[in-house]
């Protein structure tokens, strides 16, 4: 059965920073692709990194500059450092792996490409 869970989301003051973490398992397969989405109320599941089995790493422009995903795949997780923070950065943020994908093909940031989603952590940048 596939988990991933979420920590590390708080309630901070804009400039500052946070490091999400995703721990997945189980650990028997290499992962297509690995992301962290976010939602705010209203609005749709936003894709802002994703990182893919060749180690290529794709942000969204919104955040591009101030976060940086990476993936360690000893320990089995999957992190978001956000430097920076702004208010428009107050979200929900959940990880989402793509298990297996089909040869030459890996997915970017795109929702329906994402097969396994966990469960989420709040994040609030508020002054």
């Amino acid at each position: 059965q596939v988990q991933l869970v979420e920590s590390g989301g708080g309630s901070v003051q804009p400039g500052e920073s946070l490091r999400l973490s995703c721990v997945y398992s189980p650990a028997t397969y290499s992962r297509c692709s690995m992301a962290w989405f976010r939602q705010v109320p209203g609005k749709q599941r936003e894709g802002i990194a994703n990182i893919d089995g060749r180690g290529s790493i794709n942000y969204a422009d919104s955040v591009k500059g101030r976060f940086t995903i990476s993936r360690d795949s000893a320990k089995n997780t999957l992190d978001l450092q956000m430097n920076n923070l702004k208010s428009e950065d107050t979200a929900l943020y959940t990880c989402a792996e793509r298990s297996f994908c089909p040869h030459g093909w890996y997915p970017g940031l795109e929702r329906v490409s994402y097969n396994y989603w966990g469960q989420g952590t709040q994040v609030t940048v508020s002054s």
